[in-house]
């Protein structure tokens, strides 16, 4: 169970994140669109794990691995825009949301038996 801080803390930087990957997103990762789906701050607020949806890519590992790639910078992005609402800017964990992945695979096995 997340507190109020932790809940608020993640939504900024959900915020912070998404515009951040919509403003690098032609520049650095070759024009795919990044969503940033969810964020989770462990209690202690030293590390943020964030959830990734990623369309107009055909290698989705690839583009996973080029953004880990650009932790720092992607960071110290956050860490410019949140400095004087963060004392510390978490360190950042990226991983795959695969969930519209699921519904969408669900929705062809609903249809397929139809």
């Amino acid at each position: 169970m997340e507190s109020t801080r932790q809940q608020k803390i993640s939504r900024l930087i959900q915020k912070d994140l998404g515009t951040i990957f919509q403003e690098q997103a032609r520049n650095h990762f070759s024009g795919a669109l990044i969503t940033v789906t969810k964020v989770s701050v462990t209690k202690d607020l030293s590390l943020a794990k964030i959830y990734l949806s990623l369309f107009a890519t055909k290698d989705k590992n690839a583009l996973l691995e080029m953004i880990r790639t650009r932790t720092r910078e992607v960071r110290h992005d956050l860490g410019t825009r949140e400095r004087n609402q963060l004392r510390v800017i978490p360190d950042l964990q990226f991983f795959l949301d695969d969930s519209l992945d699921y519904i969408d695979n669900i929705d062809h096995l609903l249809q397929d038996n139809s």
